[in-house]
């Protein structure tokens, strides 16, 4: 969730190198952002409440340093002020941390009994007292880092500079990401690799409970019981032209428009002469279970209908946070667990597929970003390929989820494989393009309804998992209350909420079930209800029920959902435009949630 860099290499490049740095991490979400460094033998600490740009203005121009960390935070333990922000500094030691110390306020409480005062209400001010105060007992780095590690409890990612040793910069991590840049007589940290591409594509990845001592020329990784390992350096493929609007206003923007071309390269990747190939036989498995957080979870809700339709076993869907914390669940060796994260890195998913391996059940992970945590954990990971997704509401990423997933529950089923030709999947982008260009229906709805604060989606089946993600869209990034309902519960008690004008979006993908929803839409419209209905043009019809209403242009109907997401996201996203909102950075949200 917060973002850190750090560098220890020229004097003249550190504090643009951590300015540049946690400007690239901006859409991780944050509400504060401060740097730290040495100039003439000195520590200088420079902390700001709000955006990055605060920051600067504090900063001096011409400051020469040759070591430095840097921040930003989205709150945790205590609110955005000055005093909460990091780093974080007490006597020796001067910290940055991702994370949560579980047992923060024990410590605290130890600490204070040591003599230790505290300013913030933040754990890492307690991180970086428990890191000072053993460091006085071993007056040695890594045995201290080797007690905080026994110590600490949680989640971490700390970048430490230490009074005695301005020579070195020291990072541990503890399921919270972190990667070391390699650079010419110069060296990174980072929470991830696009926060510093623009000055290295080469990297380290440290597995939990690991730490590295780094110089300008050197890098040390120890492995979790504190010996020394050989560290692969990997090359990222991606430039620092991810971090690039390419002309679009914003990256939610840009996003939304290279779902064309995700979906062309997902297609070339696994259709290959009317079949699909390069993804897992699921038949040995006696129940699937999906884990995922957020929008992941709603993708994985689009999967369990069409693997429970095409596999026949039951398939469920758990909220990670949910499942890690359950008496009972019902998972053996016989079982799959299906782990869905753009990041590779959300916490409770990745706690999550821990505790499915205890049950000894097999693990895959469906993940956007290569070498990341749940893509190590996994007994097997399929990449979903979208690329560096920068705006923090997901859209590429998701619809690249949901892609993989509809491929994976076809490939179970040679019946329904047979009925779909490749031109069926061919065809699709081209769809994307259609519905995505259609500019000016977009422009009236989202006036429509911009000024309303509250708005509901309906549909059943796969399209109330659509709703539900079309629902979260909006209420991410233009802050309207918004509830996605299967649209018959409505009337068992939430249709007193409809009135004269209330907005009502309704799905209809689904032919089984399409005269029930229309029943259920009539019910709304005859108590005032403003809809816009999203449907598939072999189920499209005229009536008096909707106000307005989005075509989906035929397609094979397995790949519905693929298609239906798309208006749900430029309606999302046109609203909050017009409601001026911040769109790439929600208030309060962040981009990769690594905590619990």
């Amino acid at each position: 969730m917060c973002g850190i860099v750090g560098y220890i290499g020229k004097k003249d490049k550190t504090v643009k190198v951590l300015l540049s740095g946690l400007k690239n991490l901006e859409y991780r979400g944050y509400d504060s952002a401060g740097i730290a460094y040495i100039e003439n033998d000195e520590l200088k600490i420079t902390k700001s409440v709000g955006q990055i740009s605060a920051l600067e203005e504090k900063v001096e121009d011409g400051i020469e340093t040759h070591i430095g960390i840097g921040h930003t935070r989205w709150a945790t333990h205590g609110h955005p002020s000055v005093e909460n922000s990091h780093p974080h500094h007490v006597d020796k030691m001067t910290v940055v941390h991702n994370g949560i110390i579980e047992n923060y306020l024990e410590l605290r409480n130890e600490l204070k009994g040591a003599g230790y005062e505290f300013k913030s209400d933040t754990d890492t001010e307690v991180a970086c007292a428990l890191l000072d105060s053993i460091y006085k007992k071993e007056n040695d780095m890594l045995k201290t880092i080797e007690k905080f590690k026994k110590t600490a409890k949680g989640s971490y990612a700390l970048a430490i500079m230490c009074a005695d040793d301005l020579d070195h910069l020291y990072v541990i991590k503890n399921m919270s990401p972190l990667i070391i840049g390699v650079g010419d007589n110069e060296n990174y940290i980072a929470s991830d690799v696009p926060a510093i591409l623009e000055f290295t594509n080469k990297y380290i990845v440290l597995n939990d409970l690991e730490s590295a001592c780094i110089s300008i020329d050197e890098i040390i990784v120890y492995d979790k019981d504190g010996n020394k390992r050989n560290a692969e350096v990997k090359t990222f493929s991606d430039d620092a032209s991810v971090m690039d609007k390419k002309g679009y206003e914003h990256y939610m923007l840009k996003e939304i428009h290279e779902q064309p071309e995700i979906t062309k390269k997902l297609i070339k990747k696994y259709i290959e002469d009317n079949e699909i190939s390069k993804l897992p036989d699921l038949s040995k498995y006696k129940n699937i279970t999906i884990i995922a957080c957020g929008s992941a979870m709603h993708a994985g809700l689009v999967g369990k209908y069409i693997l429970e339709n095409y596999l026949g076993i039951p398939v469920y869907v758990e909220i990670a946070s949910e499942f890690r914390y359950k008496k009972y669940k019902f998972i053996d060796e016989n079982s799959l667990i299906i782990a869905i994260s753009q990041s590779g890195e959300t916490a409770d998913t990745l706690a999550a597929i821990k505790i499915a391996k205890e049950h000894h059940a097999h693990t895959i992970g469906i993940v956007n970003v290569k070498e990341s945590s749940i893509a190590r954990e996994v007994d097997e990971v399929i990449y979903t390929e979208a690329g560096s997704e920068i705006a923090v509401a997901t859209t590429k990423a998701y619809l690249a989820q949901t892609i993989v997933l509809t491929f994976l529950a076809i490939r179970q089923n040679k019946e329904v494989l047979n009925s779909i030709s490749t031109q069926d999947f061919h065809k699709i982008p081209t769809i994307m393009e259609s519905l995505i260009n259609n500019d000016e229906m977009y422009e009236d709805i989202a006036e429509s309804i911009k000024n309303r604060e509250d708005i509901f989606f309906l549909g059943r089946q796969i399209d109330y998992a659509l709703c539900m993600e079309g629902s979260l869209k909006l209420k991410e990034i233009s802050y309207i209350h918004s509830e996605a309902y299967a649209a018959g519960e409505l009337k068992h008690g939430t249709i007193s909420l409809i009135s004269d004008e209330t907005p009502v979006i309704a799905i209809i993908t689904e032919e089984d079930i399409a005269e029930k929803t229309i029943s259920n839409i009539k019910e709304v419209k005859a108590r005032g209800a403003h809809v816009i209905l999203v449907i598939s043009e072999e189920l499209d019809f005229d009536g008096d029920c909707y106000d307005v209403k989005i075509v989906i242009p035929s397609s094979e109907k397995s790949l519905h959902s693929i298609l239906s997401i798309i208006p749900l996201q430029i309606i999302a996203y046109k609203i909050a435009l017009k409601r001026g909102c911040s769109i790439d950075k929600p208030k309060n949200l962040a981009k990769s949630v690594t905590v619990e």
